[in-house]
Formats: C-alpha cells, structure tokens, sequence
C-alpha cells in the first residue's frame, strides 16, 4: 500500500550501490500476493537468462491507508494488518544448488478482476465523509473461494501424484452415475447429503507442509475446511497471525519462517503456499525442501526470540472480555473508548 517516489527498489539501489545494469521490477498495488507476483517474474527471467542472482523484497507501510473513520468494513483494515518485511535471494546457478534450502517446483496465478463483485470486495476508497481507507467487503469470503478453487484446479495436476488423481475420477464418476440412477427414478437429488456428492482430493498425498497466507481467522479456517487440515497444518499460520497480524505479501514468509524455527523441515518434503490479494487474486505454489533446516541461523529468523514460547496456551484476545461490548454498538462515534483503542 505504499506507492514512494523514488521507489522502494531504488531506494535499495541506492544504498547499496549496486551495479548499473542491474534489472529492476517495481510492483505496488498487488497486495497480499505480491511476493508471488514477484517470484512469478523472477521465475519467467530465469527462463531465459542463466546464472543469475534475484533479490526478491516487500514490504507493507499502512500509513497512507490508515482510517480515521466509522465505517466497520474499513476499520477492520486498522486491527488486521500490521507492518512488515522481508528479503528472499533466488538464483538458477547450479553451482549453488547444495546452499540454497528450497527449490521452486511450480507456481499458479489466479485473477478474477473481470468479475465486478470479486474486484469490489477489496478496494482503496473513500467513505461517505471523504475519508480515505481499506474497504473489506461482505462479499470476500465468496471471492476468495471462486479464485482458491480455480486456482486448485488448475495446481491440482501438478502436485498431486497420479495414484491420487485417479483415485478421484474413479469416485467421481461412481458418484455421477449413482445421481443418474437416482434421477431416473424421480429421486430428489437436490437433498442428497454433501458426503455423497462430493469427494475433494487428498492433498496430503503429495504436500507435507501447507503455508497459508495470514489473512484473518476466517481464512485460516476455511482453507482448513476446504482442504481438511489438521490443526498442526495449521498452527504456523495462526500462530504467525497472532504473533506479527497480517504483514500482507510478507505474510508467507513469516509463516516459513516459523516452520523452519520449529525445525520441521526436512529434505525433500514439499511446502504448498497459498495467498490471497486484493484484484481479486490467488496464487499458490509449491517448494521442495532441499536440505535439513534445523533452524540454526537465528540471525536470520525473525521468531528467534519467542519461538520458545510458541504455541501458547491460549490464543484468546484478552481485551475482547473487557471491551468486546464496543462491537454491539451501532454508532461507534457516540461511544466513550479508551485512547489506547482509538
């Protein structure tokens, strides 16, 4: 959400001195999936150049966007995204393949701009008053499934394995020709339970790890239910999101971080990413780990000093108790809060 003149990536080129012919690639406006945009391009130049060092950086600055505001669907904004940062270095030089801790299998993009409801649900705007800010719409959950089940659909074959995919047509096609039948016999299919109409695939056949972008608990939740996780699946999302909040396209790599911290990575196993942007997007894809990642470089690791203390107890917030009540309020403005929440 911030737009710097000179830009953040000259801002670094500057400091830095780095050399005069290197390339640089600019992106604002793309939100929480920014850093798969970005991998994206990175990924095509490769393609065509070899040898070559990628810095890939985001950032997220909320102060151009904060809301001084009444309007809920914009407050949300105020509580849910935090500032935040990071810088991922991407090479295709074969000669430091056995330092480099992930490799890159394959990356989906998925785009539902052209539909109007999915490109309003999250937008910049100003309020009835003129005041500018982040508008949350009630129509994001319904965007964000069309695009996680698009883009689903078309990664699906990609990180599945066979045995998998065939597993699922066979039930597929049973479950299709037991719906003929019964509509043949004046059946009501309609009011057929969910478990005899649908058979979702096992992700777990082909992924080890699922890196979920922190965009709220609702998100969190609902990719848990789609894809039938467990809570361990999902404890390093949640965890980052009550730890760090949602730091938007550096959101993933705060959930990495906090996987590699708790030393579950190991060579060979496969991360699944998934993120979700405003426009509407989702993008995904899937890393292989190529060594054991203990967690030792702790320098490097922003969970460094708490990782000890993860996962708490209780994820319960403990101001909800004593001023949960300001939520059932109709008009904010006419309410006494006190100056730590406004």
């Amino acid at each position: 959400m911030l737009a710097a003149l000179p830009s953040l990536s000259s801002r670094i080129i500057n400091k830095y001195k780095l050399r005069h012919d290197i390339k640089v690639y600019n992106l604002t406006g793309m939100g929480c999936s920014a850093s798969l945009i970005s991998l994206d391009i990175v990924k095509n130049i490769f393609k065509s150049q070899r040898n070559k060092l990628a810095l890939l950086v985001t950032s997220e600055s909320l102060s151009p966007n904060w809301y001084t505001g009444n309007d809920r669907s914009m407050i949300l904004a105020n509580c849910l995204f935090r500032s935040g940062g990071c810088a991922i270095l991407l090479t295709n030089k074969r000669s430091l393949k056995n330092k480099s801790m992930f490799r890159l299998k394959c990356l989906v993009r998925t785009h539902h701009g052209a539909r109007d409801e999915a490109y309003g649900c999250c937008i910049q705007r100003e309020d009835e008053q003129g005041r500018p800010g982040f508008h949350l719409g009630k129509t994001l959950p319904k965007a964000a499934t069309r695009a996680f089940i698009d883009n689903l659909r078309v990664i699906s074959p990609k990180i599945l394995p066979t045995r998998e995919l065939l597993r699922f047509f066979v039930v597929y096609l049973i479950k299709k020709i037991t719906m003929l039948k019964k509509s043949s016999n004046n059946y009501n299919t309609l009011k057929s339970s969910p478990a005899t109409t649908k058979s979702p695939l096992n992700f777990k056949t082909g992924v080890d790890h699922f890196c979920i972008h922190t965009g709220g608990k609702a998100v969190i939740d609902g990719i848990g239910m789609s894809l039938d996780l467990t809570e361990y699946d999902l404890e390093p999302a949640r965890m980052t999101l009550h730890r760090f909040g949602n730091t938007s396209a550096s959101s993933l790599w705060y959930v990495l971080g906090y996987m590699e911290a708790k030393k579950r990575l190991r060579k060979g196993e496969r991360v699944f990413m998934i993120s979700f942007g405003a426009g509407f997007k989702c993008n995904s894809c899937l890393w292989e780990v190529m060594r054991d990642l203990k967690g030792d470089d702790h320098d490097q690791n922003v969970w460094a000093d708490c990782i000890d203390h993860y996962p708490p107890e209780s994820l319960d917030n403990p101001f909800m108790e004593k001023y949960g009540w300001i939520n059932d309020v109709e008009d904010v403005s006419t309410v006494e809060i006190p100056d730590f929440l406004k």
